[in-house]
C-alpha cells in the first residue's frame, strides 16, 4: 500500500456554486449539512477531500465592493472577504456531526513545480490520517486562472491526479451529461456511461452556470486530465439531498466516466 493512503477508497469530491447555493443567490447551510451527513455516512468505506466554490457567492451576500479597477480584481476582493465565511459554514455544519475540517488554497503554480507537488500530497495525507477532511479552494486573492476560466473544475481534476483518489464526484446542477438531441427537444436525457471523452465533446452544449464561472466546457478539460491519469469520474446533480449515496446506489440518472480496465 501506498505511503500515507489508508485501505479506504479516497473520493474527491467537487462542489460547484450552482450547487452550494442550491441555484439561488446565497450559500444553503442545508446543503453543506446535506454534504456532511454523507460524508458521515460513508466515512468508515471512504475518505473524502473536498474542492468548494463559493467564495465568491458567500461575499455577495454581505457586500457590496467600489471598484476603480478592473472585475477580475473586484472578484478577487469578494473571493478575500467570502473565503473565511465559506470555511466557516463548513466548519460549524460539520462540526455538529462531528467531523473535522482544513483549509487549504492552491494555485496552478504550485502543479508546476515539484517541491511544491509533494508538500501538497504530504500535508493532505497527513490531515486524512488525522480524520481532518481538506477543504480546497483556489487561492484567489493572487490568482485568476479560475475565477476567469472554469470554476476549480480543473483545480480538481490536478489535485485528484495528485492524490491518486479513486474515485473524483463532480456535482453541478444537471443530471450528468446531457446527449444534444434531448437538449434541442427540451427533454434532457443523460449519458449515462462514457468510454471515449470524444463521444460526449460531440454532445456537451456550450453552456455556463448561473453562478459559477464553469459549464460543460470546463469540465471536459477536466475530464480529459483525469482520464489521462486512469481516474473514475462521476457527474452527478448536487442539488438534491443525499446525491452523492444514491449515485452510488443507482437511484438518480448521472453519467459515469469509466475508467480503462486493467
Amino acid at each position: 500500500m501506498e505511503m500515507g493512503k489508508s485501505d479506504k477508497k479516497r473520493v474527491l469530491l467537487k462542489i460547484g456554486t450552482n450547487t452550494l447555493t442550491k441555484e439561488t443567490n446565497q450559500i444553503s447551510r442545508g446543503k453543506i449539512e446535506d454534504i456532511g451527513r454523507q460524508i458521515s455516512e460513508l466515512k468508515d468505506a471512504y475518505e473524502f477531500v473536498i474542492v468548494s466554490s463559493g467564495a465568491i457567492a458567500v461575499a455577495k451576500q454581505f457586500v457590496q465592493l467600489e471598484s476603480n479597477g478592473k472585475e477580475i480584481n473586484v472578484k478577487q476582493a469578494l473571493a478575500a472577504i467570502g473565503q473565511p465565511h465559506l470555511m466557516r459554514i463548513f466548519q460549524e455544519n460539520f462540526r455538529e456531526l462531528g467531523l473535522l475540517t482544513s483549509q487549504c488554497l492552491l494555485s496552478y503554480a504550485d502543479f508546476k513545480r515539484e517541491k511544491s507537488k509533494e508538500n501538497i500530497v504530504n500535508t493532505i495525507n497527513v490531515l486524512l490520517e488525522n480524520n481532518y477532511i481538506p477543504i480546497i479552494n483556489e487561492n484567489d486573492t493572487v490568482a485568476t486562472d479560475e475565477i476567469q476560466f472554469g470554476d476549480n473544475d480543473k483545480l480538481a481534476a490536478l489535485t485528484a491526479s495528485l492524490l491518486k483518489v479513486d474515485l473524483v464526484i463532480i456535482a453541478t446542477n444537471t443530471n450528468g451529461i446531457y446527449t444534444k438531441k434531448s437538449i434541442d427537444k427540451k427533454d434532457k436525457s443523460t449519458i449515462k456511461i462514457v468510454d471515449d471523452l470524444e463521444i460526449i465533446k460531440i454532445e456537451i452544449a456550450d453552456e455556463k452556470s448561473s453562478q459559477g464561472t464553469g459549464g460543460m466546457l470546463s469540465k471536459i478539460e477536466a475530464l480529459e486530465i483525469l482520464k489521462k491519469k486512469n481516474i473514475e469520474t462521476w457527474i452527478v446533480n448536487g442539488i438534491g439531498d443525499n446525491f452523492m449515496i444514491n449515485a452510488m446506489n443507482d437511484k438518480v440518472p448521472f453519467t459515469k466516466i469509466l475508467k480503462i480496465q486493467s
